[in-house]
C-alpha cells in the first residue's frame, strides 16, 4: 500500500492558468516534500499541461462539469485528500520555499496554524507577475477581536484534516466569508496559532479579480455570517480603509519578511507555452 502524504494541498482554480503555474513552481521549490496537490478545476480552461510540466509533484486534477464556485470546489478537494494535514491555497497566491516546513514545525501543540502574509499588487508583463507594491499583513491573534475583523488569511494555513469531522464542510451559504466562518467554528473547539513569518504572497492587484473587492455583493453573505455567529453589525468598508483604523493599528504585530521581491517564473513561461 502506498504511503499517505503528510499534507494535502487543496487548490480551487478557475481560468487562472498562468498564476496557477506560478503557484506550482512555488510548490516545486518547497524544502518539505511529503505532500500531494489536489487541484479542483471549477469548469475553467484546461490545466492538464501543468501536471505534465510539474510531473515531480504528486498532482491530482479534478475537473468539475459545471462552475460551482470556490467554496464548493474546496469541499470537493477536502473529500479527496489523503493527508493528515490540509493546506489551503488560492490559485493566485504563492507560498515561499520554507513555508510548509515552518508551518509543520509549529503544529505539535496546535490544530490549526496560519501565517502572516504580504499583500501584493502585481503588474503583468508577458504572463509573468511582477511586484508593483507590497504591504505586510501581520496582526496579533486575539479571538475576541477576530469576531469584529478577521485577520485570518486561509491561503497557506495548515490544519489537521480531522477537524472536519467536527466542523463539517466549508459553508456555501456564507460564500465570501467561508474562511472567517471556518475560523470561528474551529476556534470554538481547537487550538490555533499564528506564525510570525510572512511566507505567503496574497494577490490583491489593481487589475486582478479578487472576489473580496466587490463589497456590495458581499453584504448578503456578511449578514448571514453575523447572524450565524452573533457578531452584531459588521462594516463593509473598503478593506484597506479598515486596516488604517485605530483598533486595527493596535493589533499590528512584528513579523519576518522572507520574499526577495523576485517574480516566480513558471515552466509555462520557460517552455514558451501560451
Amino acid at each position: 500500500m502506498d504511503k499517505k502524504p503528510t499534507i494535502s494541498v487543496i487548490i480551487p482554480t478557475y481560468n487562472r492558468l498562468f498564476s496557477l503555474g506560478e503557484l506550482l513552481e512555488a510548490l516545486s521549490r518547497q524544502t518539505f516534500s511529503d505532500f500531494e496537490v489536489i487541484i479542483v478545476n471549477d469548469a475553467g480552461v484546461s490545466i492538464s499541461v501543468l501536471k505534465h510540466l510539474y510531473d515531480e509533484l504528486n498532482i491530482t486534477i479534478i475537473n468539475l462539469p459545471e462552475n460551482k464556485n470556490h467554496v464548493y470546489a474546496r469541499n470537493v478537494g477536502i473529500e479527496k485528500a489523503l493527508g493528515t494535514y490540509i493546506m489551503l491555497i488560492d490559485d493566485d497566491d504563492i507560498i515561499l520555499p520554507s513555508h510548509m516546513e515552518k508551518m509543520l514545525s509549529q503544529m505539535q501543540d496546535y490544530d490549526l496554524v496560519y501565517s502572516d502574509v504580504e499583500i501584493i499588487n502585481y503588474e503583468v508583463k508577458g504572463n509573468v507577475r511582477y511586484v508593483k507594491s507590497r504591504r505586510l499583513f501581520a496582526y496579533q491573534y486575539d479571538l475576541k477581536a477576530m469576531r469584529t475583523f478577521s485577520t485570518f488569511v486561509p491561503s497557506g494555513c495548515l490544519y489537521k484534516k480531522a477537524i472536519h469531522q467536527t466542523t463539517g464542510n466549508f459553508d456555501l451559504e456564507v460564500k465570501n466569508y467561508w474562511d472567517w466562518d471556518f475560523f470561528l467554528r474551529v476556534a470554538n473547539t481547537y487550538r490555533i496559532q499564528r506564525s510570525p513569518y510572512a511566507s505567503v504572497l496574497y494577490e490583491f492587484s489593481d487589475t486582478g479579480n479578487n472576489a473580496s473587492k466587490n463589497l456590495q455583493a458581499m453584504r448578503t453573505y456578511l449578514n448571514r455570517l453575523s447572524e450565524k455567529h452573533a457578531l452584531g453589525e459588521l462594516p463593509t468598508k473598503n478593506f484597506f480603509l479598515l486596516l488604517e483604523e485605530l483598533e486595527m493599528k493596535k493589533r499590528e504585530a512584528a513579523s519576518h519578511l522572507l520574499w526577495d521581491g523576485q517574480p516566480i517564473v513558471s515552466r509555462l513561461i520557460e517552455k514558451n507555452i501560451n
